[in-house]
């Protein structure tokens, strides 16, 4: 099941793409999953591309600062898949 747009929106400072659709996204970690809207997705994209930077060693001020602002929006926006993506 795919859930449909929603009311919630991404923060001023986010540059990234905002999918139309959400999907079901697995934990690589844990094999955990949870469903996410469009918004959410988009999102939780911006951080793994973020984390994908750092782990090549591409780190600047603006994308950590970034990163935090977006676990910060994640975890208000939608706890429950915070903890189980992001936590």
């Amino acid at each position: 099941i795919i859930m449909s747009t929603t009311k919630q929106k991404l923060p001023d400072w986010f540059n990234g793409e905002l999918y139309k659709e959400g999907t079901e996204v697995t934990n690589p970690y844990s094999n955990e999953s949870i469903e996410l809207n469009n918004v959410e997705l988009s999102m939780y994209d911006f951080l793994v591309g973020a984390q994908m930077c750092f782990d090549m060693g591409l780190q600047s001020e603006k994308i950590l600062d970034d990163y935090h602002k977006g676990l910060r929006w994640f975890s208000k926006n939608n706890i429950k898949a915070y903890m189980v993506l992001l936590d």
